[in-house]
């Protein structure tokens, strides 16, 4: 049996095209955790590796933290790679922040990376009661703080949005760990270019990669750099009740600011006026009315397992490096652990 897991695991090493149309190997992620109790979880991270998956990607919003499920898997599976996809720059401190990365690092040498985010003004602001200020200038002060802990040294400095005196990280990693930052518009996804190993991008269809990925290539000097996608699937023929579903999804997103920025970039403007029309005026049922067949297609990978497969393919062709797959359960008849596997490298 090991040796029919690891030969379709090679046979599941793809490639993936960044804007110059280099070569990449193609990384296939899931989304953790996973439904169920995380104590339950060592044989579905194996049952992962098996199938092909090469990373899983931790969220941060209401559930468990981003960093308690990767550190389960540093210890059940080494043949997973981790990420958090992401810790929100604000709501812990930055020597907290790296004391975590260092110990997570130090856990799985050379396969753990921090995706580091601003989150929203709803998660940061209204559930933490942290003022969501300067964004940009957070995010990159905690990079670049990162990057000076890793140093070893003793680190008395003030940087724009906070200051630190005296504190030096007593935990060293054998590899320093992989910094990706989360990034919707041209300034985040040029400072994820500049001055970490790429970025984490989020709620945009597979089209919409090839303007993210030009931004960061060009910012990134002819420097490789990752591109991380989350992608919310739902492998479903069930056309009218996956759309239903992903509507409610769509409007609790695109009426933050920061999604509705990036989408007004996008060009969605004119396809989701409407929805924010209805929503400013405290209609939800007309809000979710007006969304469009046409966005939830464009966001929403769905249909057979097998044009989920090819839609989540054109994302790497158009630029991504990473998955980190979102399976959604919009159909009630959908089995979860079915649309893992139908979903996986080694399908």
């Amino acid at each position: 049996r090991r040796r029919r897991n690891v030969s379709c695991h090679r046979k599941s090493k793809l490639y993936c095209s960044n804007v110059e149309g280099t070569k990449m190997i193609r990384r296939n992620g899931m989304t953790v955790p996973l439904p169920g109790h995380l104590h339950d979880h060592k044989e579905k991270y194996a049952q992962l590796a098996d199938w092909g998956y090469s990373d899983i990607w931790s969220a941060e919003t209401d559930g468990a933290d981003a960093f308690t499920p990767l550190a389960l898997a540093a210890a059940w599976e080494p043949r997973l790679r981790l990420g958090t996809a992401i810790v929100p720059a604000y709501t812990r401190t930055a020597p907290v922040i790296a004391q975590s990365v260092a110990a997570l690092a130090d856990a799985a040498p050379g396969r753990f990376a921090i995706g580091i985010g601003s989150s929203s003004n709803v998660i940061v602001e209204r559930w933490n009661g942290v003022p969501f200020v300067d964004p940009y200038k957070k995010v990159r002060d905690v990079v670049r703080f990162m990057h000076d802990a890793f140093s070893g040294e003793k680190i008395t400095k003030e940087y724009d949005t906070f200051k630190v005196d005296g504190f030096r990280l007593s935990i060293k990693p054998a590899q320093k760990p992989t910094i990706l930052i989360a990034a919707l518009r041209e300034g985040m996804l040029k400072l994820g270019a500049r001055e970490a190993d790429g970025v984490i991008i989020n709620w945009l269809s597979a089209q919409d990669v090839s303007k993210v990925a030009k931004v960061v290539s060009d910012a990134a000097n002819g420097v490789e750099k990752e591109i991380t996608a989350r992608i919310f699937v739902c492998p479903s023929e069930d056309t009218e009740v996956v759309r239903a579903g992903a509507r409610f999804a769509i409007a609790a997103y695109m009426n933050v600011p920061v999604y509705a920025d990036f989408h007004r970039w996008m060009g969605r403007a004119p396809l989701m006026q409407g929805m924010w029309d209805a929503w400013k005026a405290g209609d939800r049922k007309g809000a979710l009315a007006a969304i469009p067949d046409q966005v939830v297609d464009e966001l929403v990978v769905h249909g057979s397992p097998a044009h989920c497969r090819d839609i989540i393919s054109e994302y790497f062709k158009n630029g991504v490096t990473t998955s980190s797959l979102a399976i959604l359960p919009l159909d009630p008849n959908l089995d979860y652990w079915k649309s893992v596997e139908a979903l996986s490298p080694s399908a």
